[in-house]
């Protein structure tokens, strides 16, 4: 069976297409890897680019990745909603077929010494990478941004595990790790008022006393009439997509806010969104197989 490991890099640039583009570029020029998705984003200055290959393939287009972004990336003039540490930010890598966590821990530490050792940039491992507790979550990773960096990286505790133990000027820390997929979804709200976002992101997730694997922060968008509710849903099956939905269309109706429409950021693995056709359309008994594109695709009885 083929080895297909899913890589999720976020970079700090959402505004300047062309400088996407490039780095999109660069790694479509990798053989062995796929370049599935682009997603930039203009208000959160930040990209997310979603590419499938093997533990070879995958390791050059990361650091094709670094080469071109670190060019035109320099985060002393970076300004965006969502929070970074580095030019690239993160550098998740998931397994899918014929790949495991290990595999892709051993890929995220073999990675890790790259970007450390040719880019001069300090990486942390965080999620199932983690080497301490403190470093498993990535916000307990990130907090201080690029900014407060500079000062956190003097605490011996937070000694870079791979990389030099002082902030590239203009490219900031990365952070490293092997992960269970993780889909980025924002839901929007037709509020002008940013602090009910950040109420209702603070109410859904975990952290704040909501759902057991959701990520939220309230952000503004580039219409000043709406504003977003910005998430990392962490397990699918547990906690679906509905489910988070319909308990931010709750919370909004508090504040008399309405859900303007919602944002899939990235891709999504096909079943959470066939268990959002099965709630929302109340279908009694629907199984996978009734998919026509999943018989095709993924073989099934005659």
């Amino acid at each position: 069976m083929a080895e297909i490991i899913e890589c999720v890099p976020n970079i700090s640039e959402g505004a300047k297409l062309e400088v996407v583009e490039k780095v999109a570029d660069r790694i479509r020029a990798v053989k062995g890897v796929r370049l599935l998705n682009v997603a930039p984003d203009a208000a959160q200055n930040r990209t997310v680019f979603t590419m499938v290959g093997d533990r070879a393939s995958l390791k050059e287009a990361v650091e094709v990745l670094f080469d071109e972004t670190l060019k035109h990336v320099d985060l002393t003039k970076h300004k965006g909603e969502h929070p970074r540490m580095g030019a690239v930010d993160v550098v998740p890598f998931v397994p899918i077929v014929g790949a495991t966590t290990e595999d892709c821990v051993e890929l995220s530490r073999e990675v890790g010494e790259i970007i450390g050792t040719k880019f001069n940039v300090p990486v942390y491992l965080y999620e199932d990478s983690a080497t301490s507790s403190a470093r498993k979550n990535l916000a307990n990773v990130r907090k201080g941004q690029f900014e407060g960096f500079f000062e956190k990286i003097k605490d011996p505790a937070w000694k870079p595990d791979f990389g030099p133990a002082e902030v590239h000027p203009t490219a900031g820390c990365t952070a490293v790790s092997a992960r269970p997929f993780l889909i980025a979804f924002n839901v929007n709200l037709g509020t002008d008022k940013l602090e009910v976002a950040e109420r209702i992101a603070n109410e859904v997730r975990f952290l704040g006393g909501g759902l057991r694997f959701v990520k939220a922060k309230g952000f503004a968008t580039d219409d000043p009439n709406v504003m977003q509710v910005s998430m990392n849903l962490t397990n699918y099956a547990k906690t679906p997509i509905f489910r988070v939905v319909e308990t931010i269309r709750r919370e909004a109706a508090r504040y008399g806010v309405s859900v303007v429409n919602t944002e899939l950021v990235g891709m999504s693995p096909l079943q959470a969104l066939l268990d959002c056709a099965a709630w929302y359309l109340q279908i009694d008994g629907f199984k996978r197989e009734q998919v026509l594109e999943a018989q095709i695709f993924e073989g099934g009885s005659d």
